[in-house]
């Protein structure tokens, strides 16, 4: 029998997954950036849910579009 080679042995970059924490390779992930699919909808439902949003800054407050719109009518 021959042994395996090193390359065999050698995976592409490992990651955090942030859903859940745990560290694995990316060739061992259908769902990069992700550990899994579950963790891939985990993070999915949290965004439809609001409880992640990305930061904005700028803008009007809503009550300055309300007025503008009113006053537009």
């Amino acid at each position: 029998m021959s042994e395996p080679n090193q390359s065999d042995k050698m995976h592409t970059s490992s990651m955090r997954c942030g859903t859940c924490g745990r560290a694995f390779y990316l060739d061992e992930t259908n769902s990069p950036p992700f550990c899994s699919e579950r963790c891939k909808l985990v993070d999915l439902r949290r965004w439809i849910d609001e409880e992640i949003t990305l930061p904005h800054e700028g803008g009007p407050d809503e009550g300055q579009i309300s007025d503008s719109i009113s006053e537009n009518l």
